[in-house]
């Protein structure tokens, strides 16, 4: 009955306030612009009040990729998601402000095992800004990720983030490849080609990674969000706090202790 109440809610907004819903969860100041700086710090902010996460996927509940269905989801119940629903609802923002946006199935390539090529099940998006120049931009990963956007045009250009670099490069096979400085050395950590893709596209990697045995969404709870200090994770039932101090570990004791850290940290509600 709640979740029937929120969507009829979202039903009767005008695109203009959940715009303003919107901007306002993820904390975004003034009017947004089709400018460089205002994607920047929409997808920073982005990443650092929305979770990355995988709970209703463990606990069975059935996913929606209709944006309606992730806007309740995201911005009325102040929820998180995966690539497949971060992504897609982000898509949604920028489109509703006036940037152009593409839509591509990546291949998730960090610690991919010798020569393995992966199956495309990371969904990415690539915007266009009032300066003619196009970025790549993503919201939907699950650890460490560039917190600004990627500059298309001209790959590879290297990003310098804090401590972390990142750079696109192109590949025959691959297309863009998006990598990291990571132990001394440039890694690939997803790629993607030019190719649009529809919404419908996404159903079925999603599906599987909802529904299939061998889905690593379905293993253990999963959650990640940055912070202005650092970041915080949670893989099974062991949080992570990391920032300038280092790493802070803490194990509920028990499943109320586990809500409320869930709660404090991601803002989840469960």
């Amino acid at each position: 009955m709640v979740a029937l109440i929120f969507m009829l809610a979202v039903i009767f907004l005008t695109d203009s306030q959940k715009i303003s819903a919107y901007l306002t969860r993820i904390g975004f100041p003034g009017t947004p612009s089709l400018t460089p700086e205002t994607l920047h710090q929409l997808q920073r902010l982005h990443l650092q009040t929305v979770p990355y996460e995988n709970l209703d996927i463990m606990r069975g509940v059935p996913l929606s990729l209709e944006a309606g269905a992730l806007f309740e989801k995201i911005v009325t119940r102040r929820r998180g998601g995966y690539c497949f629903e971060l992504n897609g609802l982000f898509a949604w923002l920028l489109r509703a402000i006036g940037f152009q946006v593409t839509e591509h199935l990546a291949r998730f390539l960090r610690d991919a095992e010798g020569s393995e090529i992966p199956m495309r099940r990371h969904r990415v998006l690539r915007v266009l800004c009032k300066n003619g120049r196009e970025y790549l931009c993503d919201v939907g990963v699950g650890g460490i990720i560039p917190r600004k956007p990627l500059e298309i045009y001209g790959a590879p250009l290297v990003s310098e983030q804090g401590s972390e670099r990142y750079k696109l490069a192109q590949e025959p096979f691959f297309g863009y490849v998006l990598h990291e400085w990571r132990h001394e050395k440039w890694q690939r950590l997803y790629s993607f080609t030019d190719e649009e893709q529809l919404g419908v596209d996404f159903a079925a990697p999603s599906f599987y990674c909802e529904t299939h045995p061998d889905s690593g969404f379905k293993k253990t709870d999963m959650a990640h969000i940055f912070t202005r200090n650092g970041r915080t994770s949670l893989e099974g039932r062991e949080f992570r706090v990391y920032d300038h101090n280092g790493v802070r570990i803490i194990r509920p004791a028990n499943d109320r202790a586990y809500c409320e850290l869930l709660k404090a940290h991601f803002g989840i509600a469960l």
